[in-house]
């Protein structure tokens, strides 16, 4: 997670915390699920490396409550392809301009942003199929 995140009412800013604004926390992944966790809220970049097809996996908010307003930055590095998808689709709503809805895909050294505007609504953007 960037340095300075979250931060309260009253909090000095330092400047190594203004100095982690402009930089992304890698978060390297090479299998081929991976769900996401609450550090990957704030300036972190997914990155997925994988040969074979893979899957990154929005959870619910009970089980993860991103604070709405969270973008997760995704990027496929590896040659599968690479869906982005709810864990429980009933509960958690994921919408793109994908092919599939609710299930976008990137292709290798394809990215997309995650973006959360609801307590359990995701919007993907970016370079889906």
């Amino acid at each position: 997670m960037a340095t300075g995140f979250p931060a309260s009412t009253g909090d000095v800013l330092s400047a190594a915390m203004f100095n982690g604004l402009v930089a992304f926390t890698l978060n390297a992944q090479t299998g081929t699920t991976y769900t996401t966790v609450i550090g990957d809220s704030y300036q972190t970049l997914i990155t997925q490396s994988n040969a074979s097809a893979n899957a990154i996996k929005i959870p619910t908010n009970a089980s993860v409550a991103h604070p709405v307003g969270t973008v997760i930055t995704v990027l496929n590095i590896g040659a599968g392809t690479c869906t982005i998808s709810a864990v429980t689709s009933g509960t958690t709503t994921v919408l793109s301009a994908g092919a599939t809805a609710a299930s976008p895909t990137l292709a290798q050294y394809k990215s997309a942003a995650c973006i959360k505007t609801a307590t359990d609504t995701w919007y993907v953007v970016g370079a889906i199929a």
